[in-house]
């Protein structure tokens, strides 16, 4: 088969780790299994941070967060402290795969694929992501395909209300998304004979955060439910299903990829982390102990005796205060590096409630990726290897939660997620070693028989070319 006549369906998945999709459900998942029969499989290793914004961006453009200039769902706009937006396809310097086939003249097909919203001009159709805002209009390029799309899903979901407690109500709206939009997606395939097709699929992300603690026997808040615990055997069932209708309708010369971005793993608790800066001394409030659960934001700050702050979420992002860069700032620019030693220092000696060490992991982004774009946080640091979150709301009496400060949330993320490749020159099984979430790009251009961007930081996996 030449190489610039291969076609590429991606099915993306969410937040799937090798342990459930390989091992955990496998045995209710037949199409699966006959699809890894004639595949290549493995772990596919995350970026920094390990989440879906920015890892999906990695994945398809082969460059590291720091260069795209994503470092998560929000970002802190410069020269002030708590304004923030969330990031777009327009602010991303660097072109993704689809981007560079639609400059070749090859047709895409692009369904939920994040940073998506609004939804990236290309040759072909890019319906946009799990951001896209209640009642969004422009969803979908062409914005002429929306009723059609509107039509043939009874109804687009992008994603569905989590971390609250009714969990029926999410588990059905989750099934309803879900079979919307790989019905959207067939009939997408169908429409044409596309070069590359690309689907992104949330809802195992949602399944994860939802309802982990009913199936995973070692979480330590375990619950035994026997409905939620078969809600989750039923999805993963459900995902094969769609896989396999999808499969059918896909001819034999087509190269198939199933990916995920991160995996994911059962939630310990949470490290308050501006809780801890505020006993550390880095940060100073005015006024009493607000509230249990006051976000950070809501509360005056004493900036003329704040050396730091810091933000929740899988991980905790640091911000200095400096003088000259941010409007009150205090700390000499020159002292910033002498900071963030006496920091990691401090923070090493934290202990969790079970005794542990806390294992804080302290990156900067200046040291871990190749350029730094937009606006970073002066440190990312990953408590227990991402078991633990980072609460950023305050009134505390201690520095540990075993819940999430933003709502129910029975896991986080963790850096494993997989590859499946189903070459049809090369129909048999096998195991690979771990492959980096970067590669994936290169490796799909060369496929293409494209030319690879001399300064794309991802590199081809040999062993699937």
């Amino acid at each position: 088969m030449p190489a610039n006549s291969r076609r590429i369906l991606v099915l993306g998945l969410d937040s799937v780790p090798p342990e459930l999709l390989f091992d955990r459900f496998l045995p209710k998942m037949p199409n699966l299994r006959a699809l890894l029969a004639r595949s290549a499989r493995g772990t596919l290793r995350s970026c920094d941070p390990p989440i879906t914004v920015p890892a999906w961006a990695v994945m398809f453009s082969g460059m590291d967060p720091g260069s795209l200039g994503i470092y998560g769902f929000r970002h802190r706009r410069p020269k002030t402290y708590w304004d923030t937006y969330s990031p777009n396809p327009q602010m991303v310097p660097y072109p993704l795969v689809w981007d560079l086939l639609s400059r070749a003249g090859k047709r895409v097909a692009i369904v939920g694929m994040p940073p998506g919203y609004p939804p990236p001009r290309v040759n072909g159709v890019y319906i946009s992501d799990f951001l896209t805002p209640d009642g969004a209009k422009d969803f979908v390029h062409p914005i002429s395909l929306a009723e059609e799309i509107t039509q043939v899903s009874g109804g687009y979901e992008f994603d569905v209300t989590f971390r609250a407690e009714d969990r029926d109500r999410i588990g059905g709206e989750l099934i309803e998304m879900t079979r919307r939009r790989w019905k959207v997606a067939r009939h997408l395939w169908k429409k044409e004979k596309w070069d590359f097709f690309a689907l992104h699929e949330i809802g195992p992300d949602r399944l994860h955060h939802t309802f982990w603690k009913y199936f995973d026997e070692k979480h330590l808040r375990f619950e035994k439910h026997p409905a939620f615990a078969r809600l989750v055997d039923d999805y993963y069932a459900l995902i094969d299903e769609e896989i396999g209708t999808f499969l059918a309708e896909v001819p034999e010369d087509v190269t198939v990829f199933v990916l995920s971005d991160h995996g994911s793993q059962g939630m310990q608790g949470c490290f308050c982390i501006n809780e801890w800066l505020i006993q550390a001394g880095y940060l100073k409030l005015k006024g009493p102990t607000p509230p249990r659960g006051t976000a950070l934001e809501k509360v005056e700050v004493d900036w003329s005796k704040t050396t730091a702050w810091g933000a929740g979420g899988y991980y905790a992002r640091i911000f200095f205060n400096v003088k000259g860069r941010e409007p009150q700032g205090i700390l000499a620019p020159d002292k910033v590096a002498r900071t963030i030693e006496r920091m990691t220092e401090e923070l090493t000696k934290v202990v969790r409630p079970d005794g542990q060490p806390l294992a804080p992991q302290v990156l900067a982004p200046s040291k871990i990726y190749k350029e730094v774009r937009g606006d970073a946080p002066d440190l990312m640091i990953y408590f227990g290897d991402l078991k633990w979150r980072s609460a950023g709301t305050l009134g505390y009496s201690g520095m540990f939660l075993e819940e999430n400060d933003t709502g129910p949330d029975d896991s986080v993320h963790s850096f494993n997620g997989i590859f499946v490749v189903a070459d049809p020159s090369k129909p048999s099984e096998r195991t690979l070693p771990t492959q980096a979430i970067a590669d994936i790009a290169p490796t799909v251009l060369k496929m293409m028989g494209m030319e690879i961007p001399p300064r794309m930081q991802g590199r081809p996996i040999a062993l699937l070319l």
